[in-house]
């Protein structure tokens, strides 16, 4: 199962790099680093009732890559590398990739879900 998911997800970042046409490691990083976060920044923000998070992150990212545009690839290489050995730190590569990848993102957005529909239905 771990090999499945792993492989599947592999293919769809590769599948949006190619139509992106960009590297597996910059569609990975802009995913994971990004646009995932993003997305919780937002759930986050309507939440909480202010519109904070959202726009924080989004200069946060704006600013990694206003300095970092030149070389954007090579540091997209870098720090996809440096999450490779984060990943090895908790032991095999895929089953660590599909843990703190897939699953530990799903379950926030599982929390952060709940709590949205815990706030509007007690309005």
């Amino acid at each position: 199962m771990i090999d499945k998911i792993f492989n599947s997800t592999a293919i769809l970042l590769l599948k949006a790099a190619q139509r992106l046409h960009l590297t597996y490691n910059e569609v990975n990083v802009i995913f994971y680093y990004g646009i995932i976060p993003l997305t919780w920044c937002i759930l986050a923000d309507i939440i909480l009732g202010y519109i904070i998070l959202t726009p924080l992150f989004v200069l946060l990212c704006t600013g990694i890559y206003l300095i970092k545009r030149k070389n954007f690839s090579a540091w997209c290489d870098k720090i996809f590398v440096l999450s490779q050995k984060f990943l090895l730190f908790f032991g095999e590569y895929k089953a660590s990739s599909v843990i703190i990848c897939v699953l530990v993102p799903i379950m926030i957005y599982v929390v952060l879900i709940v709590m949205l529909i815990m706030k509007f239905t007690s309005l």
